[in-house]
């Protein structure tokens, strides 16, 4: 249940991160409404997945589920560059992320 949370959690993260891009720094009522609140719900998502998972595995792969997705979306929604040492760079941290599920 923990690494279930803890997916969400990043979900999450992956909200509030792109969610700051349109909130053209904090002067757009709904998409800061939506930020802030998506910040608040991935950090209680991590705190109820921390009740049993170690902390820096948790942390890491809380951190990088938003790297990953936040990149991703950044390419998809922003036109942000795809290059392939971009696109490796990302598979790198989504084997770490891997790696550290299947070693906890």
């Amino acid at each position: 249940m923990s690494w279930i949370l803890l997916f969400f959690a990043g979900l999450f993260e992956i909200g509030w991160a792109i969610g700051l891009k349109y909130t053209d720094g904090f002067s757009k009522p709904l998409p800061t409404v939506l930020t802030v609140a998506s910040m608040a719900v991935s950090l209680a998502l991590l705190g109820l997945a921390l009740k049993t998972l170690p902390v820096g595995t948790a942390y890491a792969v809380w951190t990088g589920i938003g790297t990953v997705g936040t990149a991703l979306l950044g390419i998809w929604l922003l036109g942000e560059p795809a290059t392939a040492i971009r696109l490796a760079c990302i598979a790198l941290i989504f084997c770490g992320i891997t790696g550290l599920k299947l070693a906890t």
